[in-house]
């Protein structure tokens, strides 16, 4: 897939040169100010956004796109920015040129288009409003776990959504659970070894005094700020970076890993390393193979787990009970009874598990534990009749990955700020 940018040039605001559209039909390449067109309007950032509404520069990208597939053979693209893609006179339009030509054409109605939604201007934040055929960044996903993972309580609710494929979002217009690219960390922001090694953003380098990039990020410093020796500390960070790559992989939708994360690469701290062509912003693969950073194998154990049990990659929403007496999630309190309203409104909760149904026949159910408190915290195994055992396939907390059977009922301990999952057999 190729990530693309049609929604600015490098010919910036009305200071910056002239390179190559301005000079061309600035008024038709452009979005101006409708009372002083001397300026831009500037949804991306970057000084100027395109106007895709005119007919010229729609033909432009459409041409574009059509020559990647076509003729480089991509098989889809990510679209930075894309609300500024499909925006009119008013905003963002589901109907707009641009989504539409895309939708009816018959090269680029068929592959994959990866939409980021959202842009700066208002009424920019679009998450969930593309159209069916289109996946999009879910950031959601990303705020509701990093904040579960920091150690924020009362994000239960929120969170089994996220987990589940976000069907508040995405469950229209004939959308599946796929609609969602589930994401915690990307190019921009931390990366994950970041993401608990700084409660702040630390970009002096970039010559801005600090004041560029996000100062919202959600992250925990583990009680240091920075690289440590502390084997406390590194041995929680580990974890809770193990923490947020089992859930990105259990979780329904499509998961996206940033390149480096899975061996602990650093940007020291910088969560917006664009302008950084060294050290800071380069991926360091030095990580392969070194303990306590190098989680290759854990992730390759995750992708096992993903195509073991299908009901993760469902293309249908979750239903729960149905009159059958099946069911598609059964959401579960400690003592594995079926959480009640005042169940999910329990103060400060940390504590989430379910079971993921079986879609066809003789597939194997999973019952997945994710407890982000301090404090370890019991549980029972789900009692169901047609299986007679639950296989422990996945601790974060033990490196070993012990398998361990448990009897249905049985009790059991979740360590602190953990991941478990089982497997039911018959």
């Amino acid at each position: 897939m190729l990530d693309v940018v049609y929604n600015h040039t490098a010919e910036g605001n009305h200071m910056g040169p002239t390179l190559s559209f301005r000079g061309i039909d600035n008024a038709s390449y452009y979005w101006l100010k409708p009372d002083n067109p001397r300026f831009y309007d500037d949804f991306t950032g970057c000084g100027s956004s395109v106007n895709l509404t005119h007919p010229r520069v729609l033909q432009m990208v459409m041409d574009s796109l059509r020559y990647w597939v076509e003729v480089c053979h991509v098989d889809g693209f990510r679209f930075d920015l894309a609300t500024t893609l499909a925006r009119g006179p008013n905003g963002f339009d589901r109907d707009s040129g641009f989504l539409t030509a895309i939708r009816q054409d018959p090269v680029l109605s068929s592959v994959k288009l990866v939409a980021e939604p959202w842009d700066l201007g208002m009424g920019g934040y679009q998450v969930g409003a593309f159209p069916s055929q289109w996946s999009e960044w879910n950031d959601r996903y990303r705020s509701a776990m990093r904040r579960y993972w920091s150690g924020e309580g009362s994000l239960i609710g929120e969170v089994s959504s996220r987990m589940t494929g976000s069907s508040d979002l995405f469950n229209h217009d004939g959308r599946a659970p796929r609609a969602g690219v589930n994401h915690i960390t990307v190019h921009d922001g931390f990366t994950l070894a970041d993401l608990f090694s700084y409660n702040e953003k630390h970009n002096e380098a970039n010559g801005e005094e600090n004041r560029d990039g996000s100062s919202d990020n959600h992250s925990n410093n583990c009680g240091h700020e920075g690289p440590t020796d502390d084997p406390t500390i590194t041995a929680l960070r580990r974890q809770l970076r193990k923490n947020q790559l089992a859930c990105l992989l259990l979780a329904q939708g499509l998961p996206l890993i940033l390149a480096g994360d899975e061996v602990g690469n650093s940007q020291s701290g910088n969560n917006n390393a664009y302008c950084q062509d060294n050290e800071i912003g380069w991926v360091d693969w030095d990580g392969l193979n070194r303990e306590g950073d190098d989680l290759t194998d854990f992730i390759g154990h995750m992708t096992d787990l993903r195509k073991r049990f299908p009901q993760i990659r469902s293309r249908r929403w979750l239903d729960g009970r149905r009159a059958d007496g099946s069911y598609g999630v059964l959401w579960l309190t400690p003592e594995a009874e079926e959480m009640q309203e005042q169940d999910w409104n329990f103060p400060e909760g940390r504590f989430l598990a379910y079971v993921l149904g079986s879609t066809e026949e003789a597939q194997a159910p999973i019952f997945v534990v994710l407890n982000a408190a301090p404090e370890a915290i019991a549980f029972k195994l789900p009692k169901m009749p047609e299986y007679r055992n639950w296989q422990q396939v996945l601790n974060t907390a033990d490196s070993k990955q012990t398998v361990a059977d448990f009897a249905p009922g049985s009790d059991a301990n979740a360590p602190p700020r953990t991941v478990l999952a089982f497997a039911g057999s018959a």
